[in-house]
């Protein structure tokens, strides 16, 4: 990628800024390799990419701090300018994928026969341009190119099936040889990944090499195998998926990735990396477990009503049932705050440091609904924790936020609202800070 290209000198200088912390940090062992998910799976949010893997430090600063959930890494490729990972190891590979990030293992091997940047160091290989056999030596080049790929994804612990980036950098497609070479080169890649149970995925620039790919797919149907997805370098400074270089109807729907901005710094935590951004749809995009059984009551409100003893309300089954499964309440679940409710409640409140008594408060509602595992969560997360997250925000700012177990946008609004409102940095991040706040029942 276009960020990928630059000097080894300015990667040096973001790597050591970051190497200087990394050495304190405590490691668990490392699972086996069959224990990584499939990756990147099924997601929607933001993502970066970095020619040199950040080191543990820096990822770990990043996972708390920034919108990011997505990180794209060079696993292979003798074109690549980072020949040299330093911190990609099997061990990094399993505690990213174990934090929850979802990676992009990406390969930069030979590039188009007219490019005017390859070879860059004099001994990388180019596509070859020749015709013979139906451009038989590039569609070769493609499929070496796709084992190294496997064999290198394989050597880090990437699960099979995960999806595999073939790198095009941006190249004249006017010149028919050039064209059709890199056409039977990335046609052999992704039919050879398939044949290896891995999902192929290309990245280019917009204007060539994907919009070279979404011709050939339209006006030539079945001449070349297409990739499962494409990334598209289109830095119109647009989070989503759409290029004016790309139909609408092309990879659609969740089969993108849009590289939406060029090479910048951007600090989080504390820690300086320069990056391209991106907004990734892959998968089914970022979609949440069935919801958990609730007693066959509803649970889920856009706010959570004070209650005091003899009120009637359509949340009193839900707050029964809450208690229920924290063997707190015995009794049936009716609309009515009863003795047996108040009891169940202080209960919860003399176990959570709360005021006991007063009824059902709002800082009792708060606390209830959130209290639970409090893993980071932001943009894109999907799971039980996210819709525990989603009820705690509607009972402390009356977020009216559908509980969908999915962070999206409304999510990291009313996210950056409660941490404004109880000092807390606004990174739209739900970390250890706002977890806190809300299992104390702030609001």
């Amino acid at each position: 990628m276009s960020l990928f290209t630059r000097s080894l000198r300015s990667v040096a200088v973001v790597l050591t800024a970051l190497a200087t912390t990394a050495s304190g940090l405590a490691l668990a062992a490392a699972p086996a390799q069959g224990a990584n998910p499939v990756t990147p799976g099924n997601f929607t949010g933001y993502g970066f990419d970095q020619c040199v893997a950040p080191t543990q430090y820096a990822m770990d600063r990043w996972l708390t701090s920034s919108p990011f959930l997505a990180v794209g890494i060079y696993t292979s490729g003798a074109s690549r300018a980072c020949r040299t990972q330093p911190n990609l190891t099997p061990r990094w590979i399993t505690d990213q994928l174990r934090n929850g990030w979802r990676l992009l293992p990406i390969t930069l091997g030979p590039q188009a026969s007219c490019s005017t940047r390859f070879p860059r160091y004099g001994n990388d290989p180019v596509i070859n341009w020749r015709p013979d056999n139906g451009y038989g030596a590039a569609r070769d080049q493609g499929r070496v190119e796709a084992v190294r790929a496997v064999r290198a994804a394989k050597s880090l612990g990437i699960a099979a099936g995960s999806t595999l980036w073939y790198d095009l950098e941006a190249f004249d497609t006017r010149g028919e040889h050039c064209r059709e070479s890199a056409l039977s080169f990335l046609s052999a890649w992704t039919r050879k990944l398939h044949l290896m149970g891995w999902v192929s995925g290309v990245y280019s620039s917009a204007a060539s090499g994907i919009k070279m790919l979404d011709d050939a797919k339209t006006y030539r149907p079945g001449k070349y195998a297409m990739p499962d997805q494409v990334w598209i370098a289109d830095w119109n400074g647009r989070a989503d998926v759409h290029s004016s270089y790309v139909r609408s109807s092309s990879w659609m729907p969740h089969k993108r990735v849009h590289q939406y901005r060029g090479g910048h710094n951007e600090t989080h935590g504390g820690v300086t990396i320069n990056i391209d951004s991106n907004w990734l749809d892959l998968g089914t995009g970022s979609t949440a477990p069935k919801a958990r059984p609730s007693c066959g009551v509803r649970i889920n409100f856009a706010s959570y009503p004070a209650l005091s003893l003899g009120e009637t309300s359509n949340a009193v089954p839900g707050l029964q049932c809450l208690l229920r499964n924290r063997r707190l309440y015995a009794g049936e679940l009716r609309s009515t705050y009863d003795r047996a409710t108040d009891r169940a409640v202080r209960a919860f409140q003399s176990t959570h440091s709360l005021p006991v008594g007063g009824g059902m408060t709002r800082r009792t509602w708060v606390t209830l609904l959130s209290d639970g595992r409090s893993p980071v969560i932001k943009r894109g997360s999907a799971s039980h924790p996210v819709r525990r997250l989603q009820r705690s925000l509607n009972a402390a700012l009356g977020s009216g936020l559908s509980v969908t177990g999915v962070f999206n946008a409304r999510t990291t609004s009313a996210v950056l609202s409660y941490q404004g409102r109880r000092g807390l940095p606004r990174t739209g991040v739900v970390a250890d800070s706002t977890w806190a706040q809300l299992r104390a029942g702030r609001y």
